[in-house]
């Protein structure tokens, strides 16, 4: 894949606040994403983003559990300091739901010495991404994300539904590739596409997928940390969107029981800086060395890594044998039941797509994630297996069956800490591990169901 110029190009305006007072911008809205991927940051005055002003806010809000509670793990201070917010320019852009003027804007998270705070998940990306710099390579990331449409949720206890289309009726379900499913909910389409346009969120193909009302959107090809930024931003205008038209945007990798779950497929490649080539090809067109390295890095680290694509307890109930969520670390070519495919394609768009991570999954992290692996794959020149042409799933299932066994996994592996960050890893674990007890003690409705009355 050849990396398109960033989505997020910035227009050529130099005078901020001269352009803030002629359209009557109010306020900034400085966001970073959470350890979860969820927007956090703070309201700004639009006149004092414009003259640069220093915002700060606690170290401890990008690792702030999806309940709102906080570890004290002792990777995370006492003293909870703060951190600088500071905003990528490039992905300054105007909101297009908002009833006031507003811009929006991604922030990393800085610590006071001037390091990048290694608990934000843009940090974990970037430094990543730094390593491949640092070796004349430049990663290129495409991801493709699904997601449900439902009807408003005003009881959490009851399960998902279709929404009303336009033709006065819900969905019933086998609407796979559907133009006509897909315009059903029009309205929303519209306005969202028209809100991607506005935030710099460059797309590629839009369908209707197996599920219920279940929706993919490939975003296109470029730089990871302007890929993941762009994910991030999808989501929130998904939301914010959805709710305007009385729907909600789900996506959680498993929201409704005997439908498919929705995935984040990351395609992925490789390119030499001095000279733009795909280093997954040779210069005769066939796979390279490396190709396969990347590849064996791939399965070697990917079990280790699997809270990073499947970051709760909902995620796990995604991986079903037959249902195109992989169940191993196998490869094949354009094999869509095995965990890496790689699809045909010309020599200078060779690549390969990992179908780990769910649509629930951090962006930045699970990017962070397989193309550390990759790289530790090139450097130790790690050997893949024979690529399968047969039904992955009548293979051993590798994965982890769930989130509990995935936190073990990681918490015993030498290698997370070395590619991903000792500091990070730990806050990462401890996060979760926090959340997995919360879930624990929640008496669910399975319980009420069958225990209750014959027990």
């Amino acid at each position: 894949m050849t990396p398109a110029t960033s989505a997020s190009d910035t227009p050529a305006h130099t005078d901020w606040a001269e352009r803030f007072r002629a359209e009557g911008v109010r306020d900034v809205e400085c966001l970073f994403a959470d350890v979860t991927g969820y927007p956090r940051g703070k309201l700004m005055p639009a006149a004092s983003f414009a003259r640069g002003q220093e915002l700060r806010i606690c170290q401890a809000i990008p690792m702030q559990c999806v309940t709102g509670e906080y570890s004290y793990n002792p990777i995370f201070p006492d003293s909870d300091p703060d951190v600088r917010l500071v905003p990528d320019m490039t992905t300054l852009r105007r909101v297009p739901w908002s009833s006031v003027p507003r811009y929006v804007a991604v922030h990393d998270c800085v610590e006071l010495t001037g390091e990048l705070c290694p608990f934000a998940p843009r940090s974990t990306l970037k430094t990543v991404v730094a390593r491949y710099h640092a070796l004349g390579l430049r990663p290129v990331v495409a991801p493709e994300i699904e997601f449900y449409l439902t009807a408003a949720v005003t009881d959490p206890t009851q399960p998902l539904a279709a929404p009303v289309g336009r033709g006065g009726r819900a969905e019933v379900g086998q609407s796979a590739f559907s133009m006509n499913m897909l315009n059903e909910l029009a309205p929303f389409w519209d306005e969202f596409h028209a809100a991607l346009d506005a935030l710099g969120v460059r797309s590629d193909t839009w369908i209707h997928e197996v599920g219920l009302s279940q929706y993919e959107i490939n975003l296109l090809h470029g730089d990871p940390v302007a890929a993941a930024d762009q994910a991030f931003l999808f989501k929130y205008a998904a939301k914010e969107v959805a709710l305007r038209h009385g729907l909600n945007a789900v996506f959680m990798a498993k929201p409704m029981a005997g439908q498919a779950g929705s995935s984040m497929h990351l395609h992925q490649s490789v390119e030499d800086i001095a000279s733009g080539q795909n280093i997954f090809s040779n210069a005769d067109g066939t796979a390279s060395e490396r190709f396969a390295h990347y590849i064996g890095g791939l399965q070697a680290y990917t079990p280790d890594f699997m809270p990073l694509y499947a970051p709760n307890v909902n995620a796990y109930r995604r991986y079903v044998s037959g249902s195109q969520a992989p169940v191993n670390v196998h490869w094949g070519h354009d094999n869509r039941t095995a965990g890496l495919r790689v699809p045909h394609s010309a020599p200078v768009a060779r690549r390969v797509e990992n179908r780990l991570a769910g649509a629930d999954a951090n962006p930045y992290l699970a990017m962070a994630a397989t193309l550390a692996a990759g790289l530790a794959g090139m450097e130790e020149r790690c050997a893949p297996t024979e690529p399968l042409a047969d039904n992955a799933y009548d293979s051993e299932r590798q994965l982890p069956h769930t989130f509990d066994a995935a936190l073990t996994l990681m918490r015993q592996s030498a290698h997370a800490p070395r590619l991903l960050g000792k500091d990070f890893v730990q806050a990462y674990l401890a996060v979760k591990g926090l959340e997995h007890d919360h879930y624990h003690a929640e008496i669910t409705a399975w319980e009420r169901r069958f225990l209750l009355p014959q027990v």
